[in-house]
């Protein structure tokens, strides 16, 4: 489906942060993703305002959530997508990843990566594979205590 077929049906993609529904983005977060449990709210404010955020409406209603993490130079690092279940289904996934990966400033990125446990037929469509050197690459990873 293309923008014209899901703005006709009352859908709508937008970087505006000021349309942003910060405790449904919260709740997702928090609730119902295996990523980001116990998320505090004010490291995901820290995080949406430091970040490109990309909010997916239906009818002005929040329906889905991604942002990215970059320096709109050489890198990008995709976060915290999710469509929420009522929505899903419809294709809005592809959608946003289509508006995400068109989006003017993060054309002629040198690098993006992303991490997903379940959604790799998705990302595999817009150009994502398994990193290359893996032995290469290192982290620090500290996870949310859930409460």
């Amino acid at each position: 489906m293309n923008d014209e077929a899901f703005i006709k049906k009352g859908y709508q993609i937008s970087t505006d942060k000021t349309l942003l529904n910060f405790d449904v983005i919260f709740n997702y977060l928090d609730q119902h993703s295996y990523w980001a449990k116990g998320m505090p709210p004010e490291k995901l404010k820290k995080a949406i305002d430091s970040s490109l955020c990309f909010g997916v409406y239906k009818d002005d209603v929040q329906a889905g959530f991604a942002r990215v993490v970059t320096d709109t130079a050489t890198f990008a690092y995709l976060c915290d997508v999710f469509i929420l279940p009522e929505y899903q289904g419809v294709g809005l996934s592809k959608w946003m990843m289509q508006t995400i990966m068109a989006h003017p400033e993060l054309q002629g990125l040198r690098r993006w990566s992303l991490a997903t446990l379940d959604a790799q037929g998705l990302y595999s469509q817009f150009g994502f594979s398994q990193i290359t050197n893996p032995e290469r690459w290192m982290q620090i990873f500290t996870p949310y205590i859930a409460e």
